[in-house]
């Protein structure tokens, strides 16, 4: 799943994390066995071979582990774990609370649509935005690019709020979007090209540092477990003063610009 610098030292650093963490495992074993079992070499051996079959095949996948790595919070965030990302102007009274996962192809949708006119409203101080990530669809469709896509937007994030907003705004753009079924998102090298289009990321060191490393991917999964404990069950959302912003259906986000403006102009209102 994703480990940096280029797809093969990715892979070799996954391979040394799971060789360090199954070593540290049979030592453990082994030391059990030993206290329990004393002489009996036979048994031990057999157990030996069983357990190491055991682990063998329950090795935690790179994203399991990195659960248990060290958190490292981007700037530009608050709360505990780092996981409210808030920007736009300081003195907007509302805020508008955007759930997305980079993977989902209703969220380009609606950034293709409604976007720059969400961009308008944050830049004229009608509210700000507070951002929550999903990583969902690498579970339903399997991979790893929400994941991945959203430690690289944590990257942007320590960057500045700017950084953060115009690479969100390029991962979810026609250009750069793939398809749900295509995990594009898991190449960090595919992420540094679309940052590339972003001034503020455009070779910069530290930011495909980060990307490559793996600095923010325990954060995503934090971002995420954030979401998973809202209660939203799907992406694009949007909440306002703890109510849905919908459409004209009445159900889900509204996907136009005139749609987009009669519900905000309702929720500032509200």
């Amino acid at each position: 799943m994703s480990k940096r610098n280029s797809q093969a030292s990715k892979n070799a650093a996954r391979e040394r994390l799971r060789q360090e963490r199954e070593r540290q495992a049979k030592r453990n074993k082994i030391k059990r066995q030993a206290i329990v079992a004393g002489s009996v070499v036979g048994v031990l051996a057999i157990a030996g071979g069983i357990s190491y079959a055991v682990v063998q095949g329950n090795k935690p996948s790179y994203w399991e582990a990195a659960k248990d790595d060290k958190l490292v919070k981007p700037a530009n965030t608050t709360g505990t774990d780092g996981t409210t990302v808030v920007y736009g102007k300081s003195t907007a009274k509302k805020t508008l609370v955007m759930y997305e996962d980079p993977r989902c192809p209703i969220c380009a949708q609606f950034e293709q649509t409604v976007g720059s006119t969400v961009e308008k409203d944050l830049d004229a101080g009608k509210f700000k935005i507070q951002y929550v990530g999903a990583t969902f669809l690498d579970g339903n469709l399997g991979g790893e690019g929400s994941k991945n896509a959203l430690s690289a937007m944590g990257a942007a994030l320590n960057v500045s709020s700017d950084a953060f907003k115009e690479y969100k705004t390029a991962l979810y753009s026609a250009k750069w979007h793939p398809k749900e079924d295509d995990d594009k998102f898991k190449d960090d090298a595919y992420l540094i090209k679309v940052a590339d289009t972003v001034p503020a990321l455009k070779g910069n060191a530290a930011f495909q540092k980060a990307v490559k490393d793996g600095t923010y991917d325990k954060w995503a999964l934090d971002m995420s477990k954030t979401f998973d404990k809202s209660g939203v069950q799907g992406t694009p959302t949007l909440m306002m003063d703890g109510k849905k912003l919908t459409g004209s259906d009445g159900k889900n986000a509204p996907m136009t610009v005139a749609d987009f403006n009669t519900a905000i102009e309702a929720a500032l209102k509200g």
